[in-house]
Parts: C-alpha cells; structure tokens; sequence
C-alpha cells in the first residue's frame, strides 16, 4: 500500500500528490491519502474515481481524514500512461493540433469576481450581471463556466446572476465553482447552480480550452 500524506495541504497539492501516486503504480493495489478537510477529501475522491479506481473515505478524527483508493489492473495501466505522456508531450500536442483538437474543449469563461473591471463597484456588479446575460444570447455558447475567488458568490443563493446561470445549465454549460473558494467566503451549502471544482482540474480546463473568456 502506498501512503499519500497530505496533511495541511492546501488545493490543489493533495490532488497532485495522489495522481502522482497513482501515475507510480505498475499494477493494481492500493493508496491511502491522509488529508485535514472534506474539501480535500472531495477533490481526491472525484480524481480517483475519474481515472477508473473505486475510493471510500473515512475521519479517523478532528480535522483528519483518510480516502482508501483502489486501483485495479486497468486503472493502474492508464495512470501510468498519463504520468509517462508527460515525456511525450510536445508530439501529443502535435498530433493533437493535426486531428483537429478533438480532445480540447471549445470556449471556456473565468470569472474571478463578482464585479467586472475596475472603479466604481456598483457598476462593476451592473456590468457583470450584463455580461452573464450576455452569455446567454451568443450563438454559440461556451462549453464551461469557472468561477473562482469573488465569483463563486455568483453561484450561490441571493446571487442577480443565478437565474441566468441556471439557464445556461439547462442549455448543456457546465458550470462550476472553486470549493476553496466557497469554503473562504462560508457560502458552500449556498451553492445553487453547478457543481463544485478544484485548481487542479481548473488548471487542467484552462489548459485544454481553445479560447478562454475573462471579463
């Protein structure tokens, strides 16, 4: 069994530090993850859980948890080619930018304040509502919306935008929050639209999208 220890850890390392960990394995078994909060414990659960290993958590005490991942024989083989594609990763992007980037996703928008632009803040909250509105009547909508720092109050209860996000969910807009960032604010069981998100895989949406949108 391989022991993660990534006690007072802040988002993203736990993340990174477990995928790591996983990228080592040659074959199936078993990682134990040691983390201090449930956002942490959210976060390596969903990363485990998308690379094809199963995870159970469990709080072994105050602010101490453990997160048991099991990795079988498939899950350990594509760990392993992802940790190893790092080696090859000028020619991946080649071949990527020749079939068309048809892993990419298309347009991305990050929003990282409640308010748009500098000055006056009432306008800047005036501006924003505009512009979330304003998504909603492109053509061409944009694939995911992250929200980060100040704009994670855009998602939660009482937010002027939250009818808007909610219609562009229902369109197929993935939207999603930093829960490091409701956690700071204490609005994360406020969340009203979306699901919950973490910098490492804020990172990894930034990094694959064609065109990234910050108003």
């Amino acid at each position: 069994m391989i022991t993660v220890d990534a006690m007072g850890d802040v988002c993203p390392i736990p993340v990174v530090k477990t995928k790591k960990a996983l990228g080592e394995m040659t074959g199936a078994g078993e990682i134990e993850v040691l983390v201090d909060n449930e956002t942490a414990v959210k976060n390596v659960t969903k990363m485990a859980k998308s690379s094809g290993a199963s995870a159970q958590s469990e709080q072994l005490g105050e602010k101490k948890y453990r997160i048991l991942i099991t990795v079988g024989e498939e899950a350990a083989e594509n760990a392993g080619k992802s940790n190893s594609g790092a080696k090859n990763r000028q020619s991946a992007q080649e071949s990527t930018a020749e079939a068309g980037c048809r892993t990419c996703l298309g347009t991305v928008v990050a929003v990282s304040s409640d308010r748009m632009g500098d000055g006056s803040d009432e306008l800047g909250h005036i501006l924003m509502k505009s512009f979330i509105f304003a998504v909603t009547q492109l053509d061409d909508l944009p694939d995911k919306m992250i929200f980060y720092n100040g704009g994670a109050k855009l998602t939660v209860e009482g937010s002027e935008c939250l009818e808007d996000l909610k219609t562009l969910a229902d369109q197929g807009v993935e939207i999603m929050t930093c829960g490091t960032c409701l956690d700071y604010y204490g609005i994360k069981d406020k969340l009203a639209v979306g699901g919950v998100t973490n910098m490492y895989s804020i990172v990894e949406t930034l990094q694959s999208a064609v065109n990234v949108i910050r108003p």
